[in-house]
């Protein structure tokens, strides 16, 4: 059946990830194609820090949203650590300074250092595209992800965000109370909120950032992996830390699959990817595998990325 399931109308979000150098790109390209073909308007988005949307498509891409296709509603975006600084600074930027300057006088600039803090560009990014999901412009967007070790980071943030936030709320408010008390000592400066209110607002979108990530009916996990030693072992802890943050995979691409025996070489390596994919088969525990053939071609342009898009939904015929 390939992967016609998520080809329901009420999935609005399809992360594809995976190890470098697997084929993330051209399958999430061929994803975001098929969809968009369905009559639904697409927005195919990338995260990794060396995107290739572009080369594929053959069109120049960048930070503003770009129509791939004529005939069809599909776009794409390149997304860029500047754009998501920029867009953190002018949703949050504001809010950071009011619980900042409620302690200290600091200028408005400090916003810029604390928005280059570790995680910062990560975390904002979920919210980006939670935004972009639920904004209504789109039906759907297929986000093709950065490199394994990157994306797991990205989607556990929210969770050990909100924890760290219920932990550390208390503390906040304590030391509130004891500066409110000596505030003419130090000059406080009086909030339009709370400091509790925009902490409990930072809690409530972590809450929702996690709500919709686990949320099967909207949210969609493709792996997409190789038939070799070191793809298997990847993809058996992926599905498990993937698993562990309560984000199930359903579909697995085993990419780039010798099809045909023509020479000893092609026989050694069919041999060997027969092997990884029955370890695969066991790894993956009755999710679906979807096998995508070894193509001879360069895939860039529509005709060929529509040729991946056909052999992804028909079981890789």
């Amino acid at each position: 059946m390939g992967l016609t399931e998520i080809r329901d109308g009420n999935v609005k979000l399809i992360m594809v990830g995976g190890k470098g150098g697997v084929g993330k790109t051209t399958c999430a390209s061929a994803i975001a194609l098929r969809i968009a073909r369905d009559g639904r308007r697409v927005l195919l988005l990338s995260s990794d820090p060396a995107p290739s949307l572009a080369d594929i498509f053959e069109i120049p891409m960048g930070d503003e949203e770009i129509q791939l296709v004529k005939d069809h509603e599909l776009f794409g975006l390149e997304v860029s650590s500047d754009m998501v600084l920029k867009r953190w600074k002018e949703r949050f930027g504001p809010e950071i300074y009011e619980v900042v300057s409620s302690f200290a006088n600091v200028d408005y600039d400090f916003v810029d250092y604390i928005g280059t803090a570790p995680g910062i560009e990560e975390e904002f990014m979920l919210h980006f595209i939670v935004e972009l999901v639920e904004g209504g412009k789109y039906d759907a967007v297929v986000w093709d992800t950065a490199p394994a070790g990157h994306t797991l980071r990205l989607l556990r943030l929210p969770h050990l965000f909100l924890n760290h936030m219920e932990a550390a709320t208390k503390f906040y408010m304590n030391l509130y109370s004891c500066l409110e008390k000596v505030k003419d000592a130090v000059s406080l400066k009086r909030t339009r909120r709370s400091l509790l209110e925009i902490i409990q607002s930072w809690e409530e979108l972590s809450r929702k950032i996690i709500d919709f990530t686990r949320d099967g009916g909207r949210t969609r996990y493709v792996l997409v992996t190789i038939a070799e030693a070191l793809g298997v072992k990847l993809t058996e802890r992926m599905l498990k830390e993937l698993e562990d943050n309560g984000l199930p995979v359903g579909n697995l691409i085993v990419n780039y699959l010798v099809r045909d025996e023509d020479c000893p070489f092609h026989k050694i390596r069919r041999e060997m990817q027969e092997h990884y994919i029955e370890v695969l088969k066991t790894v993956c525990n009755n999710r679906n595998m979807v096998m995508l053939y070894l193509s001879p071609y360069e895939i860039k342009g529509l005709e060929r990325i529509g040729d991946i898009s056909h052999a992804l939904f028909s079981d890789g015929a």
